[in-house]
């Protein structure tokens, strides 16, 4: 087995909204090119560690952070650090889908065009690049100027991933991207997060425990304490996890008996 490679770095992480902590002291690793599920009952602040990666949460309201989160040995946090660049390299997506009252076409090109002018054919290139890699090449060649939200709502969510690609970011965080889908719908992103394996670092989180079970390389399970403060209870191999995890709070959220 090769040697895994740390992407992203947490070191003692506690996160706070306004005065209201809502993490403490998570430490873990996210390593590159594989796929890492959090998972944890509602409340214990998945969603908001995994925009705590990007800074994403400082677009919602004030926090404090305290610890430290390295991104190929780079302190996410520090003044330093340009924002729009770290977000193209961390790319996020959401439960619902975000998409820009445009074509299918210019909202996969959208941050292309951000980033830079780029001639046509090369933008066409990328744009058809970056649907096929999200699985949605054969539905939308023939409608590339059309509406994106004459779309199912499943196709709408991996033509967010189909933008998120476009600007080619090392990691991709996926904030239960299946959230609302259909069965149907929820194979078809979960078939996508497989073939991204090896070619991407992928964080996801996720209510649905076999979801993880089945997509992810390492889980990590939160939990809260008696303050219903989040914490890591446990991370490992998603094999561990699920077929021999160490506390006893992991064994019981998955096989149902905590929720």
């Amino acid at each position: 087995m090769n040697k895994l490679i740390t992407a992203i770095k947490v070191k003692n992480l506690s996160f706070y909204y306004g005065k209201t902590k809502v993490l403490e002291a998570i430490s873990m690793d996210i390593y590159q090119n594989q796929i890492t599920a959090i998972i944890g009952p509602s409340g214990c602040g998945k969603s908001t560690f995994i925009k705590a990666l990007n800074r994403m949460n400082e677009l919602e309201e004030e926090i404090k952070v305290e610890g430290r989160v390295e991104f190929f040995s780079q302190n996410i946090y520090s003044r330093r650090v340009n924002l729009n660049r770290l977000r193209r390299q961390i790319g996020m997506v959401l439960p619902r889908p975000n998409l820009f009252p445009m074509s299918i076409y210019d909202n996969v090109a959208y941050g292309v065009k951000i980033i830079g002018w780029r001639p046509k054919q090369e933008l066409d290139e990328i744009v058809e690049s970056a649907i096929k890699a999200a699985g949605l090449w054969d539905e939308v060649k023939d409608k590339l100027h059309k509406s994106a939200f004459g779309l199912s709502s499943g196709q709408q969510q991996r033509l967010c991933i189909a933008r998120a690609l476009a600007v080619k970011p090392k990691v991709l965080l996926m904030d239960e991207p299946c959230s609302g889908l259909d069965p149907i719908a929820t194979i078809k992103i979960e078939e996508l997060i497989r073939n991204l394996r090896g070619e991407l670092t992928i964080a996801i989180v996720t209510r649905n425990t076999q979801q993880a079970a089945r997509v992810s390389d390492f889980t990590a399970f939160f939990g809260t304490d008696e303050n219903r403060i989040g914490r890591l209870i446990e991370f490992g191999a998603t094999a561990q996890i699920f077929n021999n995890a160490v506390d006893e709070r992991t064994r019981d959220y998955v096989s149902g008996r905590f929720s």
